[in-house]
């Protein structure tokens, strides 16, 4: 692992750990003897799985605990309880080989993401006891997932069946993730942008559904920061040097009336930097400030994710947060790798929480977008000399892009094993890699009928051939939230097939051509129609076809998905949604999690 970065973080301390529940025959004469060690070395084979493949996001392993004794009834389920809450366990999953006694060995924490995993052997009944559980689950209002082996295994068969390992990885990895958010906080640095409904912050969501709480400060907090030098000195010049080093300034697309002068533009640059500092802090707080005698200003909001109003009342009068949201948004700055801060452009909330999804799930920066424009076949080829799109892009394309920034790992330029462009956790990046990416970046004044005050902004174009997923929460009255999700692949053109359609719109800002996979049915039928059903004018990119746990953690949380094209087969959510509909499982889906309600707003 590379040598974690200085940087302030939130992700540090006793972070939430997954418990792993061995649960036995309780008849004592012969039975239970019989499968002790068996029961046990289950448990420990499945949490060396979890602890192997998942990370915390500052890139330790997932930490798991397992139960002191096999659980037999009630007062080993009790003293196995006693030691969670001890450990601060934020989900549970109960393994076993055998047939238990249900309702008195499963984990009755209401508020605990839970699965069960159920070995598929017939010498004992070990998916006996799996159904038996989960129906005392659905019956007491408690939804847990089911894992059971496609085939039997004999009792001793110490492999554990791809199936089975994918769903206990994709289980842990959405139950962390809705641990983490527990207890944390959204920080609105503003209020609502330009009227953007996602902006208006609403308390009722992130507290209900995520857990979590709204802290509020009022964007006079930066200038005030500013003016009185409220942050670290040191680090304020640390960071302008890097900046001056990696962050190569482009072509001013100002026109002469409207540029802006060298003097301005490096004052810009200083305040673009201090604003990200002073972002940084207010989320995660910092111990240098403490130093400084800024004992309050130094705990800050406990924040895993936040929005910058912006427009208008700062961007009239200061520079953007261009810089600020693209730099904090990377997997890297002037201190080395470290995990992205999630800071949504123009305070879009709804944008901010999937963003925060995508990085949970994955550990990797996600790009903020507008869903600029759908460009069809026809449309590409009349402006383009007849340039005809092919392969994914067939069907046209959709234009991401946005008058505030997306992540420099956006770029593309850090490849998976097999070459592919992807975006990685930061303890996998290479230094060639942030080399790449901040090469491919140019930073240009901003288009100042836009931007008054100023600011600097990045432009790049996404590498193509990049599986990712674009993914958006929506509020919708009466219903709550909702689920979008868009499975496809990043387009690479020609670089004069690109400039054409780029500049046709902002070339200040960075584009990533996208085209989501079509399925001929609901608004997979064709690009105009994904374009034509989104919800909201931003979305959110996230490396790999990861739509399946966007759908997994949103069953946890009891946030419906109204839209996507991930396989079926893929699907995997709390055994309960089974009993609300076996055919239509979109409307199963609706009704499931109307009827549980939000998990932490139980009705």
């Amino acid at each position: 692992m590379n040598t974690p970065s200085s940087s302030p973080s939130v992700w540090n301390g006793n972070l939430p750990k997954i418990g792993i529940r061995p649960t036995i025959d309780g008849r004592l004469g012969g039975v239970r003897e019989s499968l002790e060690d068996q029961t046990m070395n289950l448990a420990k084979r499945v949490a060396e799985l979890i602890t192997t493949n998942v990370h915390y996001p500052n890139g330790e392993p997932a930490e798991c605990v397992i139960a002191e004794t096999c659980i037999g009834g009630v007062a080993e389920a009790s003293r196995c309880e006693d030691l969670f809450r001890r450990e601060n366990v934020g989900l549970s999953l109960t393994v076993t080989p055998c047939w238990c006694y249900g309702s008195e060995t499963m984990d009755m924490d209401p508020l605990r993401p839970k699965a069960v995993f159920g070995f598929n052997g017939t010498e004992r009944p070990g998916a006996v006891y799996l159904a038996a559980v989960l129906a005392g689950h659905s019956q007491k209002g408690f939804p847990a997932f089911g894992i059971y082996g496609r085939d039997v295994q004999n009792a001793g068969d110490a492999a554990m069946p791809a199936d089975v390992q994918t769903k206990i990885l994709d289980f842990a990895r959405c139950g962390l993730a809705a641990a983490l958010m527990r207890g944390k906080s959204y920080l609105s640095m503003g209020g609502t942008s330009m009227g953007i409904a996602g902006s208006m912050v609403d308390y009722s969501f992130w507290e209900k559904w995520l857990g979590m709480r709204v802290e509020d400060i009022d964007m006079s907090e930066f200038i005030g920061r500013m003016n009185k030098g409220q942050f670290d000195q040191a680090e304020y010049e640390t960071a302008l040097g890097w900046v001056k080093e990696n962050c190569p300034e482009g072509d001013d697309y100002n026109s002469d009336a409207t540029k802006r002068s060298r003097e301005q533009l490096d004052s810009e640059w200083s305040d673009g930097v201090k604003m990200a500092l002073i972002a940084r802090d207010l989320m995660v707080g910092n111990p240098k400030l403490a130093e400084m005698g800024l004992n309050e200003q130094a705990h800050g909001h406990g924040a895993i994710a936040s929005g910058f109003q912006g427009q208008r009342q700062w961007t009239d009068h200061f520079p953007n947060g261009d810089f600020m949201e693209a730099i904090l948004n990377t997997s890297f700055d002037w201190n080395g790798k470290r995990a992205p801060y999630i800071v949504a452009t123009e305070n879009d909330a709804m944008n901010a929480a999937t963003m925060l999804f995508g990085h949970l799930l994955t550990n990797s920066a996600q790009v903020f977008a507008d869903l600029r424009t759908y460009w069809s076949p026809d449309a590409v080829a009349s402006v383009c000399d007849g340039y005809q799109l092919d392969g994914p892009a067939s069907d046209g394309l959709l234009h991401l892009i946005n008058s505030g920034p997306a992540a420099l790992d956006g770029t593309g330029q850090q490849s998976a094993a097999d070459g592919t462009p992807t975006m990685k956790p930061f303890w996998e990046i290479t230094d060639d890699e942030v080399e790449k990416c901040l090469k491919a970046t140019t930073w240009h004044p901003s288009i100042t009928e836009y931007f008054p005050g100023g600011g600097m902004s990045t432009r790049f174009k996404t590498r193509g051939g990049m599986p990712a997923t674009m993914t958006r929460i929506n509020l919708v009255d009466g219903l709550g939230p909702a689920l979008q999700i868009a499975e496809g692949h990043t387009i690479e053109l020609p670089d004069d097939v690109h400039d054409t359609l780029d500049q046709r719109t902002n070339p200040t800002w960075p584009t990533t051509w996208f085209a989501p996979m079509l399925t001929g049915r609901g608004a997979f039928t064709s690009t105009y129609e994904v374009m034509n059903h989104w919800g909201a004018n931003h979305c959110v990119m996230t490396a790999g076809h990861v739509g399946h746990l966007f759908m997994t953690l949103a069953s946890i949380l009891r946030i419906p998905v109204y839209m996507h094209n991930v396989d079926r087969a893929r699907v995997f959510r709390p055994s309960a949604w089974n009993a609300f509909g076996t055919d239509d499982l979109e409307g199963a889906d609706f009704r499931a999690c109307e009827n549980f309600g939000p998990l932490y707003g139980r009705k």
